[in-house]
């Protein structure tokens, strides 16, 4: 890893004594894991004093980061946006200094992690996960957050820079990715409050609310991909960077025992201790990849994949304006070993639109998940890696066009080029499955699957490309 470091930062022991540039060195660390420790390299800048001698390097300065720990089972990614004046110089240096910046924040938050300020309690090592199940792992954070208060308060802010240089388009069109190299920076920001409205375990009443602002514009401005890369970019720039309601909902819990299990806080549940067997309801605005489709390894672009098909099932064509919301109800029955979920939500009008029908008889979305929490390999593995189960099936009643109709429309001459969107009508079920798994290979090793299937016949009304992260 050193020497791939070493390839990537530039080179130049001439310029050491040039005035006020930053020294680059690499620092060889230890990394210590569940089962071994292993080298790892560094990366930290000096920066010269001004009043003193540059080439006077008798004293060797202490390192920024003196120590690196990585958290086995996690990926955490970090996006940075560069400025307009590294844009203008060259493609190499760009990358070097890109990559620099990359390892030396991911040296800080780990290192940050290590001192504990990811944990209630400074110094106590970071606990590797159990399972790759949502309930088993911390979110990281800058900093820590009461597990004792009444209320919680958090803040996200995720920005994506991505770019891609021309390529040979003879089939171009107004939809298409663009051939001319491009570059388009996203930001989405999101405020998390709560508010616990009843505090016994057994009949917990949680109130959330949250608010966002989506700003920045995807490649292509969303368009030419099926499954685009970017979550973050809201596919109607009309709707500006303004701030909006994300969610508002209620969260109540009815336990069936007096056995009580640890959960971890999050911003759509906050109790930390939970009945074993259990019923949950949630009411209000949501998104329902908050409940539904959740897998540990692929469900968050903020922290793991930015593919729009990869976080969510691509057959899953669930409730949801164009910033990926909707207004639903959630019911969920947890057990010791399996769960399962219904959810009734509200159509958009149209495909990509932010006006919802609020008629259940003319347009609604249901969705059936079931979810089992046991070893998808049985014996082939040890019983404590851990695998979870997840099988979903959804009806959507909505306003939505018929591909075969629209497509005889334009042989028999009625229409001049095959358009859905004239022969929508209030009525039209569509409705698929999807298979989600994942499984614990090894302390450090987890694997994830998606298979979905849905019948197509039908028009898709899930055509934005903002989908708001758990």
């Amino acid at each position: 890893m050193i020497q791939m470091i070493q390839r990537i930062l530039p080179h130049h022991p001439s310029r050491r004594t040039v005035a006020n540039r930053p020294r680059v060195e690499i620092i060889r660390r230890w990394v210590e894991t569940a089962d071994e420790r292993c080298p790892v390299a560094c990366v930290w800048f000096a920066l010269p004093e001004i009043i003193a001698d540059q080439d006077d390097e008798s004293e060797s300065p202490r390192p920024a980061f003196s120590s690196f720990r990585l958290k086995a089972g996690r990926l955490h990614p970090i996006n940075n946006l560069p400025a307009p004046s590294i844009l203008v110089q060259s493609l190499k240096n760009s990358i070097h200094t890109i990559a620099a910046i990359l390892l030396l924040t991911i040296s800080l938050v780990v290192n940050a992690q290590e001192q504990g300020l990811f944990n209630d309690r400074p110094g106590r090592p970071a606990k590797l996960p159990e399972a790759p199940t949502p309930a088993d792992e911390t979110a990281p954070t800058m900093f820590p957050h009461s597990e004792t208060s009444r209320f919680y308060i958090a803040g996200q802010a995720n920005i994506i820079f991505q770019a891609h240089g021309p390529f040979h388009s003879p089939y171009e069109g107004p939809n298409s990715l663009l051939a001319r190299g491009e570059y388009k920076p996203s930001l989405l920001g999101t405020l998390y409050l709560g508010a616990q409205l009843r505090r016994d375990p057994r009949t917990e009443t949680d109130a959330l609310f949250n608010l966002e602002t989506a700003a920045g514009r995807g490649i292509s401005e969303a368009l030419g991909l099926a499954g685009f890369t970017n979550l973050d970019v809201v596919r109607n720039p009309t709707l500006g960077s303004v701030p909006y309601m994300a969610r508002a909902q209620l969260h109540q819990t009815i336990g069936f025992t007096d056995k009580l299990v640890e959960s971890i806080r999050t911003p759509f549940s906050l109790a930390t201790l939970v009945p074993e067997r259990r019923l949950e309801f949630y009411v209000g605005k949501m998104s329902l990849p908050d409940y539904l489709d959740i897998n540990s390894i692929g469900s968050d672009s903020h922290l793991q994949f930015m593919n729009w098909t990869v976080d969510n099932n691509g057959a899953w064509d669930y409730a949801a304006d164009t910033r990926g919301y909707t207004y639903a109800a959630v019911a969920e029955y947890d057990d010791k070993v399996w769960s399962a979920r219904y959810a009734l939500a509200l159509m958009p009008t149209v495909a990509n639109g932010i006006d919802l029908v609020w008629n259940l008889r003319q347009a609604s979305g249901q969705n059936w998940e079931f979810e089992l929490r046991k070893p998808l390999l049985g014996s082939l593995l040890p019983p404590d890696r851990k695998g979870v189960v997840r099988v979903l099936g959804y009806v959507n009643h909505a306003h939505m066009g018929l591909y075969r109709v629209a497509n005889q429309a334009f042989v028999s001459g009625e229409d001049a080029t095959p358009e859905i969107t004239k022969h929508e009508t209030y009525g039209a079920v569509k409705y698929g499955f999807t298979f989600n798994a994942e499984q614990e290979l090894t302390s450090n090793l987890r694997a994830f699957t998606r298979v979905g299937w849905n019948e197509g016949q039908h028009e898709s009304l899930r055509l934005h490309g903002s989908r708001p992260d758990r």
